[in-house]
């Protein structure tokens, strides 16, 4: 099986050790890639070509296709889903792993991703939106805003409706911070959500879906803030674990029924139905799991810990969801055991990050345990030499017996990584090892 897999992030990268591990998979195609993934691990039959591309050009993407004939076309990120690179691609004649157009505004639109829930009778928050005219040219005053940040509080939710790479959300007390980000959407032409503040655990399920079928992995919890103790500003992830030793048992099956397969469905009777990766960001009060949000793709960094366990095939298994065939797909098989992956991150990420400093120890670590490092943003200076090349620059993956030994192979791994003005989270699963997570009763 031959595979063009488009994105350059730690989850692309992921992906690519998951397909490597395949044994129907011969030839991998990246593009964009980063400096982590010029290769197949050791160990791995499959060839990894690297190409560029403008990840959100439909007719890009499209020639690139047709010049490489994949069997299969994963696109990993959101923007290019969002904009209708997998239209393009169907229509030129490819399988390929990820939604539509329409169907992707499960992320690509707040406001839609509510109207869905709504008609399937999915519990989430209770939200508004403020946004401009119809036109799209009159702020909504000062009266208007205020009157609808009295709806809600004492914690204030707010989302920048568009796609923010998982960085458009504040969760604050402070009403002042509310305002202030209320107003930075909006001057940046975006409606805005306010949502009620769901209480209680979150949750990360990723599904397969194909239409009605619905197929989930592993849940994970992904966190969110910079540092230690969920404090500082919201990021596109600091780490992740999973299984969840916290999670009741059929917890899982509650979120399919009661979540993901309403959703799907609704969105076949939409005319929009679903291909590819759905992921569910949830909520687990005392009524039960609520969503918090969709995303039309794998997550980052879940997807790291959670590839890092599926013992079934990847290529064959997103292989049978772009060609309508998970219905017909077995159980799938993972490893015993935990997976926990923590971030390592640029100076000042996620603001204005630097750039440009060399990462010592990857190589030494790579070669003894080439899946322990996944690379996001990184690249080769004119010496050779690993550099730092955007926020998140590394995801490492420690697995174990249970959640304990993962948590520190995870960060065995990590201390033998050093970066300028580098720095991670300590504390990655820690409550969950400790059982300080409940689920409200």
């Amino acid at each position: 099986m031959r595979v063009l897999l488009i994105g350059s992030g730690a989850r692309e990268h992921a992906l690519l050790l998951g397909l490597a591990r395949d044994s129907e998979v011969t030839d991998i195609h990246i593009a964009n890639g980063n400096a982590g993934t010029d290769a197949a691990p050791a160990g791995s039959h499959a060839t990894v070509t690297r190409h560029s591309v403008v990840e959100t050009s439909r007719s890009g993407c499209v020639a690139l296709a047709q010049d490489i004939q994949p069997d299969l076309v994963i696109i990993g990120p959101e923007a290019p889903l969002v904009r209708g690179v997998a239209d393009a691609l169907r229509k030129a004649g490819f399988n390929v792993f990820g939604p539509n157009k329409d169907a992707a505004r499960i992320e690509g639109s707040k406001a839609f991703a509510k109207d869905v829930m709504k008609a399937a009778g999915v519990r989430t928050a209770h939200a508004e939106i403020i946004s401009a005219d119809s036109e799209g040219v009159a702020a909504p005053s000062d009266a208007v805003i205020d009157e609808a940040l009295d709806h809600f509080g004492p914690i204030w939710v707010v989302k920048d409706d568009g796609l923010a790479a998982g960085k458009g959300v504040v969760v604050t007390d402070d009403r002042k911070k509310a305002l202030a980000h209320v107003n930075e959407v909006l001057d940046a032409g975006n409606p805005v959500l306010l949502e009620s503040y769901l209480d209680g655990p979150e949750i990360s399920l990723f599904c397969l879906v194909d239409g009605e079928t619905v197929v989930p992995l592993l849940p994970a919890q992904d966190h969110k803030r910079a540092y230690d103790n969920d404090e500082g500003p919201n990021t596109g992830g600091m780490g992740a674990y999973c299984p969840l030793p916290w999670l009741p048992e059929g917890s899982v099956e509650r979120i399919v029924k009661e979540v993901c397969e309403p959703v799907a469905k609704e969105m076949v009777k939409r005319g929009c139905p679903y291909s590819g990766l759905l992921y569910a960001g949830l909520a687990w009060g005392k009524e039960g799991p609520a969503v918090v949000e969709f995303n039309c793709r794998f997550g980052d960094p879940e997807t790291q810990a959670v590839l890092s366990l599926l013992k079934t095939p990847l290529g064959q298994l997103l292989y049978s969801v772009a060609t309508g065939t998970l219905v017909d797909q077995p159980p799938l098989e993972w490893e015993d055991g935990s997976a926990v992956v923590v971030v390592l991150a640029a100076e000042n990420y996620p603001a204005e990050p630097r750039k440009g400093d060399i990462i010592m120890g990857i190589e030494k670590l790579e070669k003894k345990h080439p899946a322990a490092v996944l690379h996001a943003g990184t690249a080769r200076d004119k010496d050779g030499n690993y550099v730092s090349n955007g926020g998140r620059i590394l995801g490492v993956v420690g697995k174990g017996s249970d959640l304990t030994a993962a948590r520190a192979q995870a960060y065995k791994y990590l201390d033998r990584i050093d970066l300028d003005g580098g720095f991670s989270r300590r504390d990655i699963g820690q409550k969950a090892e400790e059982g300080k997570i409940f689920i409200p009763k």
